[in-house]
């Protein structure tokens, strides 16, 4: 009857080796699992690291819009308030003189006509 104790002693001992070895087994799975899913989820490492790069990229654009916008805000002061500003304008975009200056208007070169060429009439 010792003999039988012995036995199911050893084979309790067995059990509880083979149940540590799968709750091994398991735990070494579910930690590739999280691994695997750190660098190939749609949420792992590179998204991450695609994200960041994105964000640092946007964060520029607005530094850029600020600098822009501000200039902007000066060319509207410019505009409302500044007489010589909008007399420049209106000389280099509408053509405007003042009375008594006088224009000279330079006609575009035409190109020269080569041998052979056909001149049009």
């Amino acid at each position: 009857m010792h003999v039988i104790k012995r036995n199911r002693g050893r084979s309790d001992l067995d059990r509880q080796q083979r149940a540590s070895e799968w709750g091994k087994l398991i735990a070494v799975a579910v930690g590739l699992l999280l691994v695997m899913s750190f660098f190939f989820d749609d949420m792992g490492i590179p998204q991450y690291w695609a994200m960041r790069n994105q964000e640092q990229q946007l964060e520029r654009e607005i530094r850029e819009l600020k600098v822009k916008n501000a200039e902007l805000h000066l060319e509207v002061d410019r505009l409302r308030y500044d007489p010589e500003r909008l007399e420049e304008l209106a000389r280099e975009q509408l053509g405007f003189v003042r009375k008594g200056e006088t224009v000279y208007q330079l006609a575009p070169s035409v190109p020269s006509v080569g041998a052979g060429s056909v001149v049009p009439r």
